[in-house]
Parts: structure tokens; sequence; C-alpha cells
């Protein structure tokens, strides 16, 4: 009774095997067609963040605090029309303030963030902190509001693409393009970043992807680079 429980067992397996293996065949042996798709976005930044560092100074050989010095930052943002609250720690986790020695004095120095919306404010941000002598302002790096939307919409783009050429390609000798079998994404996404190097507010024209135009008493120009977003889409589709 044991020996024909045991054919019958590696009979089951036996099936089972083949099979699975029936099937891998059969899906390699599917006529298919390789493409890539690719799509790209430009968009102006709604998003500039401002590093701005507060030192404490000494003039007239009096020391200028941070606490001051902060003060008068904010009333100038509000003459600006910039909530307060876009105003920040630019580094919530670091201490309140760093110390170094300077002439036998401690002199401290704290690190703030300011995020603004369009160039103009940016010139006139950095008009303000040359009234105060604030030397220490730099552009940290560009975004914008909605940019995982727009990810989301450039690889769409991107996968339509590689729909169109399969679909066109085999219309050209009279196939159809059926289901996808492999997706597989490729990111080129590049926003255009900053140096974030600490650079004075006199260099701001010398940073990458920022141009400026300055004019005496006026509110400097300034210009940024473009957002750019592109996807590639590699896809792999059967052939109907």
């Amino acid at each position: 009774m044991k020996k024909p429980i045991l054919r019958l067992g590696l009979f089951c397996l036996y099936a089972i095997v083949s099979k699975g293996y029936s099937q891998t065949n059969l899906s390699e042996s599917l006529p298919y067609i390789e493409v890539n798709g690719y799509a790209e976005k430009e968009v102006i930044p709604n998003e500039i963040y401002i590093g701005i560092i507060l030192r404490e100074r000494i003039e007239n050989k009096e020391k200028i605090s941070i606490e001051f010095q902060e003060k008068q930052l904010k009333e100038s943002l509000n003459t600006l029309n910039i909530p307060i609250s876009n105003l920040s720690m630019a580094d919530a986790n670091a201490d309140y303030v760093k110390v170094s020695w300077q002439k036998r004095d401690v002199l401290t120095k704290k690190d703030y963030q300011l995020k603004v919306g369009n160039a103009t404010t940016v010139g006139k941000v950095f008009q303000e902190l040359e009234k105060l002598k604030i030397q220490d302002g730099y552009i940290d790096h560009v975004s914008h509001s909605s940019i995982d939307s727009l990810r989301k919409l450039v690889r769409i783009e991107a996968i339509k693409a590689a729909k169109d050429k399969s679909d066109y390609l085999l219309n050209a000798i009279g196939q159809e393009t059926g289901k996808a079998l492999i997706v597989s994404e490729s990111e080129n996404s590049t926003i255009i970043r900053q140096d974030i190097a600490r650079m004075p507010n006199k260099t701001l024209s010398a940073i990458s992807g920022v141009t400026l135009y300055e004019s005496l008493d006026k509110i400097p120009e300034i210009e940024f680079q473009k957002i750019k977003l592109s996807y590639s889409i590699y896809t792999k589709f059967s052939i109907k």
C-alpha cells in the first residue's frame, strides 16, 4: 500500500514542476517589444529659501546682540509683508547658539531660514539685510509648492510616451501593443539648487542658477533658473 502512495506523490510533484516550467517557457516565448518613454517639464520656482546668519558684533565698543538683530529682522520682514512664520531656525535640532572666540569676547551666532515666494521678494530681502548690516545671507535652495504633483504628472507623461512609441512602431508592421509586462522608472530629475556655501550678500550674482541685475539705489532684479523635472520609463509590452 505504501509504494502506490509514493508513486502518486512523485507523479504529482512531477506534474507541478512540469506545469510551472511550461508556463515559464510560454511567458518567455511571448513576442514583446521594449521601448523607453521620456518626458520633462520646467517650472518657475515659487519657494525660495534664504539662509541668514545673525552674528553678535562689536560696534563702537558695544556688543550688538543676536536678540536685537532678530527683532530688527522681524520688523523688516513685516514691512515687506512677509509672515514671521516663514522665518525659522535653519536646524531645529541644533543648539540655540554657536559659540566662537574672537578678541577675548564670546561671540555667538544663530542660523535662520526664510521662505519667500518669488525673485522680487528675494531682492527686497537682501536689500533689507544690507541695511541691517547682516552680511551672511545666501540662497539655500529653491523648490515649488506643487512639486509632488508635478513629479507625478511628468511620470504619467513619460509612460504615455512609451505606450505611444510602442503603438506607432507596431502599427507600422501591422501589429498591436498588448499588456505591459515590465515597467521600470529611471529618474533624471534635476532641481536647481543654489550653492549652499554661506556666501555674503555681495556675491549673490556669483551663485549658480541666479542672474542678478543690479542698479544703484534700486531693488536688485533676480532671475532663477527654472526647475527641470525629467523622467525616463522603460517598458516591455507583449505583442497581440
